[in-house]
């Protein structure tokens, strides 16, 4: 039977397609893994090919490529993304990477708005996992009202929290007009050189920060379309105050049309905070939460929260038995808390605040994020390959909140792509939502999405890292790979530095707006005498 001209010329093209994605030299080629993408759904064995740090090809046809990772037997998917991870220095990227993790964001605490050009600068070329900082309340009120201006320390980002927070105008200071105005510049500043949104620790500071102050903070973020997020008012608390918090910047968020994030609200009343935020999302409003999965937590001791008032007096616990030193093991009694509060009051202590078994519930949520509130270690700022048993002890949600959560779904039957999508593709799509491009490119195994990946045994991959000992790797991961460059091969961190910044372009020009009562009440008022032009004063002409 004779065949017609156009079916010869699409068999032609379908061979030489076929004769294509065969010959082409790819970087690298992932041969006969798994591949599992949480946007699409795509879940099957093929082979990837990496071009020029990006997914060119995903074939069933073999690939050649000038190396080859065999990933039989494994899953490949895409590189874990950790917007909550404070730890941002070699040696917590070295722990994160070793566990997945390919983008580390700390939208929580955050980094001074003045410095966070610098921030970023400091980590160009030298730094082995994308990374990515908020701008902080908590450093900007540290500024306005305490004074703090060494930028040798506001420059540690996150950690410089360990300083700043030896003072108490940042937590206890109410801020009047001209404070407040500064704190928002501060904040503003940030955002114009590029901060992925605004990081507020308002839990820290709900005796000073006003419920105006917060909203006009998250009034900056929203002249960006960037979000604010949120270590809530009450955070921890009962499950009344719990939700309470998590309302107040929910509310804040709906009147500005802005994005927000509720941070670890796996805390009492969790089960309604989530509820609320997916009804939200199934509304089309850009709100997301996240959780991580250990019962407990971990803060600074002169915390807030955790003073005997608050949460041995009006909350009932004993700090024998929820307040943890991980170094030495000892709960406190308040008699040490006391002692400790004067001689290193911001020191990390484990908070034991939440029942084991919740944890394995948190990770089937909808729409959420597993962001691990990544705690320091020291030395703080020692290199990439120090010896993991030579750090000092800190959370194991450090060295292994990703690889607990597969080993916790795979236990317990949760379904990997969940697990995926809370690990990766959830916080892109948010983040990439708020006009991220960096975020739009990630979380995903698709062609042409930047090639951040990861390649496991789901078999075998585990945490490692305890309460005793938190900064042991975890293991089970063939190769982690960041914009191309494979850097964890076969659990070993490789001496490569591919991480790429997570920001958005910086800008020219500032987008602050002063503060005050007379514009206030020209925009929401029909016309007070003192402020309203053509209203004259009483008695004026």
């Amino acid at each position: 039977m004779k065949q017609s001209p156009a079916f010869a010329l699409a068999l032609s093209v379908l061979a030489l397609s076929a004769f294509s994605a065969q010959s082409q030299e790819f970087d690298i080629v992932i041969s006969n893994g798994r591949v599992m993408d949480p946007e699409t759904l795509y879940d099957g064995v093929a082979n990837v090919g990496i071009k020029e740090g990006r997914i060119a090809k995903i074939s069933k046809q073999p690939l050649s490529g000038t190396s080859e990772i065999d990933a039989t037997g494994h899953v490949v998917a895409p590189g874990f993304i950790d917007t909550h991870f404070h730890w941002q220095a070699p040696l917590g990227y070295a722990l994160g990477l070793r566990d997945g993790l390919t983008s580390s964001m700390d939208i929580e605490e955050g980094c001074a708005g003045t410095v966070i050009a610098k921030w970023y600068e400091m980590r160009k070329d030298v730094t082995q996992a994308n990374y990515g900082c908020a701008s902080s309340h908590e450093q900007a009120r540290a500024m306005a009202i305490d004074g703090f201006d060494n930028e040798d320390v506001l420059v540690m980002g996150p950690a410089a929290a360990l300083e700043t927070r030896k003072d108490s105008g940042w937590s206890l200071g109410k801020a009047d007009f001209d404070s407040g105005n500064e704190i928002l510049r501060i904040i503003d500043k940030g955002l114009q050189d590029g901060a992925l949104g605004i990081g507020s620790t308002v839990g820290y500071m709900r005796d000073g920060v006003t419920t105006r102050e917060m909203f006009e903070v998250q009034k900056v973020g929203a002249r960006y379309g960037r979000h604010t997020a949120v270590h809530t008012r009450f955070t921890p608390d009962d499950s009344v105050h719990e939700n309470l918090g998590a309302q107040e910047i929910i509310a804040n968020a709906l009147a500005l049309g802005a994005p927000a994030t509720i941070n670890h609200y796996n805390n009492p009343g969790w089960r309604l905070a989530h509820e609320i935020i997916q009804r939200l999302q199934e509304q089309g409003h850009n709100i997301w939460g996240e959780i991580y999965p250990y019962a407990a937590g971990s803060t600074a001791l002169n915390a807030v929260f955790i003073q005997p008032e608050n949460w041995v007096e009006r909350l009932g616990h004993k700090f024998e038995d929820t307040l943890q030193d991980p170094i030495t093991g000892n709960f406190y009694t308040e008699a040490t808390y006391e002692e400790g509060v004067k001689s290193e009051p911001t020191k990390e202590i484990l908070l034991w605040k939440m029942p084991a078994e919740d944890t394995i519930k948190w990770l089937t949520l909808k729409g959420a994020t597993m962001a691990s509130d990544a705690m320091f270690a020291e030395p703080l700022f020692g290199p990439w390959n120090t010896p993991f048993d030579e750090l000092s002890n800190t959370h194991p949600r450090v060295a292994g909140a990703r690889s607990i959560s597969l080993r916790l779904g795979r236990e317990n039957d949760i379904p990997l792509m969940q697990l995926l999508s809370i690990l990766s593709y959830n916080a892109a799509k948010h983040l990439g939502d708020t006009g991220l491009k960096a975020m739009q490119e990630r979380g995903r195994v698709q062609e042409g999405m930047i090639a951040d990946i990861v390649v496991f045994d789901p078999a075998t991959v585990t945490d490692n890292a305890t309460y005793e000992q938190g900064t042991i790797p975890s293991t089970g991961f063939k190769a982690v790979i960041v914009n191309g460059t494979v850097t964890v091969q076969d659990d070993d961190l490789l001496e490569v530095f591919a991480g790429q910044p997570i920001r958005f372009e910086p800008e020219s020009k500032p987008r602050f707006e002063l503060v005050s009562e007379e514009a206030w009440n020209l925009k929401f008022s029909t016309g007070m005498p003192d402020v309203a032009p053509g209203i004259p004063p009483k008695g004026g002409n």
